[in-house]
């Protein structure tokens, strides 16, 4: 990823950085008495990857959580949650889980009658895979306080049913009324979370991870584990926006920190998401003709959001913006310009992140405000399965739009914001190159001409993504100076068929130098 040279046959690590990239003869001028020396055996070499929006802890949590993203019918739905409550501590909450009932058939939304007989002893609140919206059991809604007579919340909804009663699934804002009574995760509880993520990421050769709506206590844990040098994945983390004075009376401007730990940035929210019809738009949605979706409470009043940005400004904080809808996405905008425009232009690295469903007015105005869009190419390919029947086939035209991006001259960041999707950075790869949806009816390509090449998907995976962090002279590229974090592939994934890519495994990871992941010896270590 060093334009200045493409193609290496060797490098050297001292210290924690490169510091010799070339010829594998130049190269062996740097071996000591002491030195490791490894042959990768022509395997591609690649720098580490960068998750541009991930949700760690909760990635973390996921893995040992009731699985449900994968069901493909309401009676699978309940079976798992059945047999997860079978072996769960009496009033334990059953969290996670990441259903999706696009995948099953008819498709329809669950309801707490569904899942209130296989869980009587445990509250359940267990997440749509988009993060959007939740599913809870009576005995959760009980806990909450939530009844026919509570109001929908500015920024969500109660989804109820024909005498008004709720359902259990509730959308955006309306899901904190219930957040409120589940207990928060223990100091044990988000150890094990993150240990179990570090794991995943190790094994996945991310590198390096930019913690979206980071949780104090997470940091906290974070701060411990690079206390005894054992946090294996640089992270940047961006808390929520309404408690954007806590950095900005400290005055720390963005990435602030060392190598391993920063903090620096803000996470807004202008709407909700696709998949559960709350990305707010400026027509209705085509399968919903009275719902345009729904403003965010961040963003409720928006005199409200744009003091919090000005502030922002003032010390110096980045800002990464959640924005799907094509309203959404231009509410944010506006509210950016209203900042530039009234403070004056500067290397802000401002972001939408997402920016899933474009106006054709607003590319112009991601390039003009100098606006980073950071997206995540799994969804393209997941959402293509059913995204047209919501929007229709215009604005579904402007999903996902790299190649529209790239030509307007739009930064561009990779990531996954796992676990909404997987945290797999080939399976990136391959929704970039290939959009092909998961459910094999665009094998080529759900609007193909939005496609990248695989250096250039590549490059926004970690090049792009240092740069929305504003590490770019950090790390990113396998140059003299940098960071030596390094992942070692199965494959050449610049070589091979686009389509063999998401079959590419990682052979070793490596996070300053330090070997932190090695499959041989993983394999060696099952039982």
């Amino acid at each position: 990823m060093n334009p200045k040279q493409p193609e290496a046959e060797a490098l050297a690590v001292l210290n924690g950085r490169f510091v010799a990239v070339g010829s594998e003869a130049a190269v062996m001028h740097w071996q000591g008495p002491h030195t490791r020396v490894i042959d990768a055996k022509g395997d591609r070499l690649l720098p580490g990857f960068n998750d541009a929006h991930v949700h760690f802890s909760d990635g973390g949590a996921s893995l040992g959580s009731v699985q449900l993203v994968n069901v493909t019918s309401l009676k699978e739905f309940v079976q798992r949650i059945a047999d997860y409550a079978a072996h769960a501590s009496k009033g334990e909450w059953i969290r996670n889980g990441e259903w999706d009932e696009t995948k099953w058939s008819p498709a329809r939304l669950p309801t707490r009658q569904d899942i209130d007989a296989v869980t009587p002893d445990n509250p359940v609140a267990i997440d749509r895979y988009d993060g959007h919206m939740l599913l809870a059991n009576s005995k959760a809604l009980a806990l909450a306080g939530i009844t026919a007579k509570t109001p929908d919340p500015p920024g969500g909804v109660i989804v109820r049913d024909t005498t008004g009663q709720p359902t259990g699934a509730l959308k955006d804002a309306a899901t904190e009324l219930l957040q409120k009574a589940e207990p928060p995760l223990n100091p044990a509880e988000r150890q094990r979370a993150i240990g179990s993520a570090l794991l995943e990421a190790a094994m996945r050769g991310v590198t390096s991870v930019q913690d979206m709506s980071l949780d104090y206590g997470d940091l906290a844990v974070y701060s411990q584990l690079k206390a005894e040098d054992k946090l294996t994945v640089r992270v940047y983390g961006a808390p929520l926006i309404a408690n954007v004075e806590d950095q900005a009376k400290l005055g720390l401007g963005h990435a602030f920190g060392s190598a391993s730990l920063r903090i620096g940035a803000l996470k807004m929210f202008a709407d909700g998401s696709l998949g559960s019809r709350t990305a707010y738009f400026t027509q209705p949605y085509t399968d919903e003709p009275g719902n345009r979706g729904l403003l965010f409470s961040d963003l409720l009043p928006l005199i409200k959001a744009g003091e919090r940005l000005m502030r922002a400004d003032a010390t110096n904080l980045q800002v990464c913006t959640h924005a799907i809808g094509d309203a959404g996405i231009k509410t944010a905008l506006d509210l950016y310009q209203a900042v530039d425009k009234n403070d004056g232009p500067k290397d802000r690295r401002w972001r939408i992140e997402h920016a899933q469903h474009m106006a054709a007015a607003d590319f112009d105005r991601f390039a003009q405000l100098h606006v980073i869009a950071s997206v995540q190419p799994y969804q393209a390919i997941d959402d293509g399965r059913w995204a047209e029947a919501r929007i229709g086939h215009d604005r579904a035209s402007r999903t996902y739009a790299f190649r529209t991006f790239m030509q307007h001259g739009v930064r561009l960041a990779f990531g996954t914001d796992w676990p909404v999707a997987p945290l797999d950075p080939m399976l990136t790869l391959y929704a970039a190159v290939t959009r092909a949806t998961l459910d094999g009816k665009y094998p080529d390509g759900w609007f193909p001409e939005q496609k990248l090449s695989i250096q250039e998907a590549i490059a926004a995976y970690t090049m792009g993504s240092a740069y929305a962090e504003f590490q770019e002279t950090e790390k990113g590229s396998i140059e003299p100076g940098k960071l030596a974090d390094m992942v070692l592939l199965s494959q050449d994934v610049l070589k091979i068929a686009p389509a063999a890519i998401r079959d590419t495994h990682v052979l070793k990871t490596f996070l300053g130098g330090v070997e932190i992941y090695d499959a041989a010896a993983a394999r060696q270590a099952r039982p």
